[in-house]
Order: structure tokens, then sequence, then C-alpha cells
């Protein structure tokens, strides 16, 4: 039996679209002499939906569209896919997260999901209810196989002994005949996770005597990026028809023989960050119907990535470079935001705030008797810049990009509705370090970012002399008490740990308004953090 992997990038709630999309790989899949083709979870909706499963119609569009898909399906092949179903239970939730089998001519199977991810970004229970998997076993051409939806296989026991449930639906499944079982996932990537998908699905092969599919969603939704992946592996742990990672693929296997139609490479360190934030990028604007972005070029390591990553993700035509120069910007920082775009090839231009700041400090003056120099004066240049960029947004119908970093977020080292203006914060789920990783990775070949950049100390340029430092701990213990206290959840350890935590409480609001933050870690700032800003914890 030939099995097509087809792993696909849809758009959340475009039925049409995506029901083009889901034939058109069934053809292919069909001319490749496949008889099963499977595709990832939610693949007919996209995922997640969250809200959206509140309006009924939505989900009857969806209905429809899944009909629509069975109708004209190719013949001789079967479609297993994820939809969102309806649940007959009025005493129940409204939808089950379901694998719908479909042949041409048949009634359709559905398989429903059971164990339903709650934290993090994920809150499943609130519109889904729970099936079971115990008829979950599909017989298609002779061969048995066993359906499950993502965070039905992750209730095995880490490596430290922990499970996120106390019970594993897998341990409670009928003892049958498997000759493959399939997991259709839309599975979020953040470094590491490849490994943990891996060490899932090589428990669940060995548990059934069976190798796993395991169909991963690819493309990005808001502030999650799914980075596709997809891959077999067998009871022994190997692992083959790997598909590429943060794109479509369609893969072959052959289930008796074990033949794969490619093996792509797993990508890793800066270059699985890169390829990630790109498609995040990229996604976000055309799934917005966005065209162009633009950026504040400060000449400085922050801005210099986000306008890399934006040149990838959308070409040098689309992307519009703006600096603007203050009362303490230095004039090496407008050389190397000039030079950086030249070596970007995109559009560049230059809005002065001193006569704006001037005006401003004025009316505070006679206004508030604003005298000595503080932090009001740094917050007064950083708004200035927020509203010039604002206004070429509204002016051009394009995207701010907001080049803030987790390390300066996690400080509140920003400025609300100043440098934290913007519809899109790629960069806000890196440490200081890890931009500097990427810029490296950019300068592999050539020298696309300045040299000098990468060299000079981080200055915001709001007073005489700035330096980063001057306020922050160096970034390689912040970044080290960042990784800690945010992204692992541990005890405070260090003297920046302590100088950290209080910090990260008293600015949770600025977090709040913050544009959403491309997701890259296990832990981001963004829809899955849920920490409250009116307390008074104390740790230390």
């Amino acid at each position: 039996m030939r099995i097509a992997i087809a792993q696909i990038n849809p758009i959340l709630g475009d039925f049409e679209n995506n029901s083009k999309k889901i034939l058109e790989f069934a053809r292919r899949a069909r001319e490749r002499g496949c008889d099963l083709v499977v595709f990832p979870e939610a693949a007919l909706f996209g995922y997640h939906p969250n809200d959206l499963l509140e309006r009924s119609k939505v989900v009857q569009a969806q209905e429809m569209a899944l009909k629509g898909v069975h109708r004209r399906m190719p013949a001789n092949l079967g479609i297993l896919l994820g939809a969102f179903t309806k649940n007959p239970d009025s005493k129940g939730r409204p939808n089950y997260n379901s694998a719908v089998f479909l042949e041409k001519g048949k009634r359709a199977k559905v398989f429903n999901k059971h164990l339903l991810p709650n934290g993090d970004v994920f809150d499943e229970a609130r519109f889904i209810e729970a099936g079971t998997l115990k008829n979950n076993f599909l017989s298609y051409k002779g061969k048995t196989f066993f359906i499950t939806i993502c965070e039905d296989i992750w209730a095995w026991p880490d490596a430290t002994g922990r499970s996120l449930y106390k019970k594993n639906p897998l341990l409670e499944t009928p003892k049958r005949h498997v000759d493959l079982v399939i997991n259709i996932s839309a599975s979020p990537f953040y470094q590491q996770k490849l490994k943990q998908r891996e060490y899932m699905t090589k428990k669940t092969a060995q548990l059934f005597k069976a190798p796993v599919l395991y169909a991963n969603l690819v493309g990005a939704q808001d502030e999650v990026i799914y980075d596709g992946g997809s891959f077999v592996v067998t009871p022994s742990g190997k692992v083959f028809a790997r598909c590429h990672q943060f794109e479509e693929d369609l893969n072959v296997f052959n289930l008796e023989t074990k033949k794969e139609w490619s093996n792509a490479l797993v990508c890793k360190g800066a270059e699985s960050l890169r390829k990630a934030l790109v498609l995040g990028i990229r996604d976000f604007c055309e799934k917005t119907g966005i065209k162009k972005v633009h950026l504040g070029l400060s000449g400085g390591i922050d801005s210099a990535v986000v306008a890399c990553l934006a040149v990838e993700a959308v070409g040098s035509g689309q992307v519009t470079g703006i600096a603007l120069p203050g009362p303490f910007s230095s004039n090496q920082s407008l050389i190397l935001a000039k030079k950086l775009a030249s070596h970007l090839q995109i559009p560049f231009l230059e809005a002065e705030i001193n006569a704006s700041y001037e005006a401003v400090l004025s009316t505070l003056f006679s206004s508030y008797g604003l005298k000595d120099f503080g932090v009001t004066n740094e917050n007064i240049q950083a708004r200035l810049r927020g509203l010039f960029l604002m206004a070429f947004s509204n002016k051009e119908n394009s995207l701010l990009l907001t080049t803030g970093n987790k390390s300066e977020y996690a400080a509140g080292y920003s400025t609300l509705y100043g440098d934290m203006c913007g519809g899109l914060a790629p960069i806000g789920d890196l440490t200081k370090n890890q931009v500097y990783s990427l810029a490296k990775l950019y300068n592999q070949q050539i020298e696309l970012i300045p040299r000098e950049i990468i060299d000079r100390a981080p200055t915001a340029e709001l007073r005489p002399n700035q330096r980063d430092q001057d306020s922050l701990p160096e970034y390689d213990l912040l970044d080290s008490s960042v990784v800690n206290l945010i992204e692992k959840s541990r005890p405070v350890k260090t003297s920046t740990d302590k100088w950290l935590l209080p910090v990260i409480f008293r600015t949770e609001f600025k977090r709040w308004q913050a544009p959403p933050i491309l997701k890259v870690s296990q832990h981001s700032f963004g829809r899955g953090r849920r920490w409250p800003i009116a307390h008074r914890a104390k740790e230390i």
C-alpha cells in the first residue's frame, strides 16, 4: 500500500481555498499511485479557530466544504483529513475535533480526538467535546489503521517520569492487530519540539508494534508557527519519509517495504529560528491580506535582524526602512541604517524627530512644569518615533514590525506606545544572544548586516552616551535569567534572577499591550501567557 503525507498550510476559515488545496494534493497523491492520503489536524478549517467556533454559521460552512471535498475527490483513493464536526449531544460542547475518512461514493467515517490540551496557547475544551479512542480503528483495503489526533499520543511520561495526564488513553484501547497508527497533528514549533514528537511517536509505535505516521500542519496562525516536519517512525525508532520543515510537502512511502519518496534534513539551531520567523511574518501578511511592511532602522542589531527577516519573508520591494534621528542619535547610527538598507536593497526614508521633540517639551513645560531631564524625556522620543512610524502605516497601508526582543520585554525595557508600537513583533520571543546568532547566520556568505552593527554596544540613544547595560544586567546574564524564569519556570537562583523577577511582576501590564509575538520557545509572551497584572505575589 502506498500512502501519501499531505503536509499543507491552510488559511483559517478559508474553506474554498482549503478545499481546493486538499483536492489538489489528493490528485497529486493519486497520480503517484497512492491508495491513501493523510492530511493534518484541522486541515479543512485551519488551526486553531478558538472563538470562531462560537459562530455556528462558520462551522456550518466548513461542513458544506467537507461535503464538497467528498463529492469531488478522486476515485480509488482514501482521504483522511482533520475537520471540526458537530456533536449531536446537546448537553455537551458543540463540536468534536475529528479525523474524517472519505471514499468516493461511500459514507464518511469520523474519529474524534480524546485528549484536549488546555495549556499554553491551547484551550480546546472551551468548545470541543472529548471523544473516545476505543472505536478509532479503520479498516481499508485489507489494512487496519488506528486513528489518533495530536494530543492523543502525548500522555507518555517524559524522561523524568512525569506526564501531563493521569491516564494514557492508548493503554486502554482494545488490543487488536494494527498495520499503521496515524496521528494527524497541528503541533506548534519551538526548538527541541521535534525531539519530543519523535519520543512520543516511538513510544506509541512500540505499544502497537506498528509504525506511526505523524502528519503535522505547516504554516503560521497569528503568533503560532507550525513547522510541518511530518514523518513515519518504526517501533525500533527509525524515522523515514520525513517531510520538509516550514513548507508544504507531499511525501509518499510504501507501507510494506518502507521505501520512501524522500527524506528531508532537519533544521537546527539558528537556521530553524530563521525559517520559523520568516514563515511567521510571511503568513501573517498573506493571511491578513497585507502587502507591505516597514520598521524603524536604528542602526542597531535588533532592527537589522528584523529587516533581514522581513526581506526574506515578503521581498525587498515590500519592506521600507525608516530612520528617526533624535537629539541623542549618533551620526554613525544613521550611516549604518543607510548602509543596511542599501545591502538589503529596500527603500529608505529619514524622518527627524528633533523639532517635534522640542515642541512637545515646550508644551509640557508650560502645562506640567516639566524641567529636569528624566525618563519622561526618553519616553517622549520613543513615542514620537512610534507616532511617525504609525503615520506611515496609515499613509501606505503598511504593517509596522516591532523590533523589541524577549530580554528587553522581560525587563520592561520598552516604551508603551513608543518602540512597542506595531502590528507584529517578529523577534519578541528571542533572547538577545539569539538575535546575535541570527545576525551571524545572515552574514555567513556576505556581509549583509554591516559588521559595525554587530560589534557596537546596544543603545537606545535616548540620552547622552546611553548604553543598554546602564539600565540592564549584561545580556549574557539577563538572557540566562529569562530562560530560567520565563521559559523553564524555575526558581530564582542567581543574583540576576533576583533582580529580574520583581521587574517581571511589575511590568506585566506592558506585555499585555504588546503586538502579537511570534512564538519560537516553549514559553513565550503572548496568548499562551496568563499572568495577572494586579497582584502582590512575591518569591524573594
